[in-house]
């Protein structure tokens, strides 16, 4: 068995902003909730290799991996994996923007397997991803909104 995620979202700012934000990694901290920490660990050109460390779980444990990240400007979308996969045999994400009616749509799409000594298995945690992803979501477009009301209102003065 293995694990499939599938979620979306709506964010009322145009596509450009939506991504440069969200591709940004070093303000990942800020933009997710569940990151403390990004370490960029080399660039070569539109990939990047980074450490992701997380705040603790509810058991004190930190939980840090790297990742290797990619993007396609040309075709809105990014490609990452985990390199260092933790209880993950491996977790292979894919990020996808687009230009719709109201805004961007920010789509991700999560395939993994976990390990079989890992806490949790693919079921499990393909439903811990799915709601936390739409947590994430939600505070990525409240601040990728922000971002597009200042930038509008600085445009107006």
């Amino acid at each position: 068995m293995t694990g499939h995620t599938d979620n979306r979202i709506t964010i009322a700012a145009p596509l450009d902003l939506t991504w440069r934000i969200t591709n940004d990694l070093e303000r990942w901290p800020t933009l997710f909730s569940e990151y403390a920490a990004v370490e960029i660990i080399e660039r070569d050109g539109d990939r990047v290799l980074f450490r992701l460390t997380m705040h603790p779980d509810e058991n004190g444990t930190v939980w840090s991996w790297v990742s290797e990240r990619e993007t396609d400007r040309d075709t809105w979308t990014v490609r990452a994996r985990r390199v260092e996969t933790g209880p993950f045999e491996r977790m292979d994400i894919r990020w996808e923007y687009e230009e719709v009616p109201g805004g961007t749509s920010m789509r991700w799409v999560q395939d993994f397997a976990m390990k079989p000594t890992a806490p949790i298995d693919d079921a499990g945690m393909t439903d811990r991803i799915n709601a936390n992803s739409q947590v994430q979501m939600e505070r990525i477009r409240e601040q990728v909104e922000k971002a597009a009301a200042e930038a509008g209102s600085a445009g107006r003065m």
